[in-house]
């Protein structure tokens, strides 16, 4: 077996079909695909039954003990546990990945064998919808850093310190199944929030990574999004301050010093990080496509009317 995908789901029976349809297209076939349950009570948990049942051979069904919710890091751990593949891609229940990603990346790794990562663009996809508004919305990542070489240990990091809208959508990720065993796979300590960023760090500072310009997925912009609810419930925003990348910023700190890790740049970067939350949204922003620059706006505004409220 070439290829792992592990995809995590939690009452996703909206788009889990689509996101399962798009492994079976893949020009790639030698793969299996990991369905992992996590404590869904939707109809989720019989679409990705009936899938294992249709493709036994290349699709599993995997959940926790009691079929309980544990959160994202423990059931991508459990499918890491599981996969036979010499390499593991992620895919979350509402995205899906383009049909050549898999043909694509796996012959980059094949052709680099330094390389234990290898990752590109991902197209943000509001125009699922159908929705000519929504179709205008459509964008694809921006790399911030040059295409088709690779990256050593650190650097990488250090860049997605400085510039957070850089930082790679975990599906767009392939990696070296030894290289996800090597660091531990997910911090389970961490759950629902910066949870693939932590896993990234990791990566980044211990591995060589081929970075391509190739869009290889279709990361779902949608209101049900783990991310858009955090955001709805004020606990998060991407070009914001808040707990969550606090929490990130400390894990890491602490984690360069467990791992004796020492690079100047590095460090300076993520003294800044912590020290200087809004700089870094500042720069971030500054590099942000316009219409996440509206929602900003938006944001502000919304904020300004509730301290004026509470003011008076």
């Amino acid at each position: 077996m070439k290829v792992s995908i592990i995809t995590i789901f939690y009452n996703a029976e909206k788009f889990l079909t689509e996101a399962i349809d798009s492994v079976v297209a893949q020009t790639f076939q030698d793969w299996e695909l990991l369905l992992v349950d996590d404590g869904s009570t939707d109809g989720s948990s019989a679409i990705a039954q009936e899938y294992a049942c249709r493709y036994p051979r290349r699709i599993r069904y995997l959940e926790h003990d009691g079929h309980r919710n544990l959160g994202k890091s423990i059931s991508r751990n459990l499918g890491i546990h599981h996969a036979r593949g010499q390499y593991i891609a992620f895919l979350d229940a509402d995205d899906v990945f383009l049909p050549h990603k898999l043909t694509r990346q796996v012959t980059i790794l094949e052709a680099y064998p330094r390389a234990s990562v290898v990752y590109g663009r991902t197209q943000y996809w509001y125009g699922w919808t159908g929705k000519p508004n929504d179709l205008k919305r459509d964008v694809i990542s921006k790399l911030g850093v040059r295409a088709g070489k690779l990256y050593p240990p650190l650097l990488l990091m250090t860049r997605f310190l400085k510039n957070g809208g850089i930082v790679p959508c975990l599906c767009a990720l392939l990696v070296r199944r030894a290289a996800v065993e090597k660091f531990g796979g997910f911090e389970e300590s961490i759950q629902q929030l910066y949870e693939d960023q932590v896993f990234i760090a990791k990566l980044c500072m211990g591995i060589e990574i081929f970075v391509d310009d190739g869009i290889g997925e279709r990361y779902r912009q949608h209101q049900e999004s783990s991310s858009a609810v955090a955001i709805q419930n004020r606990e998060y925003h991407p070009l914001w301050p808040n707990p969550a990348r606090l929490a990130f910023i400390s894990w890491l700190a602490k984690y360069l010093r467990e791992k004796s890790i020492r690079d100047p740049g590095l460090e300076r970067a993520l003294r800044r990080a912590s020290r200087y939350p809004w700089l870094y949204v500042c720069i971030t922003a500054l590099k942000t496509p316009p219409y996440v620059m509206k929602e900003i706006l938006r944001f502000i505004g919304q904020e300004s009317k509730r301290a004026m409220r509470w003011d008076s």
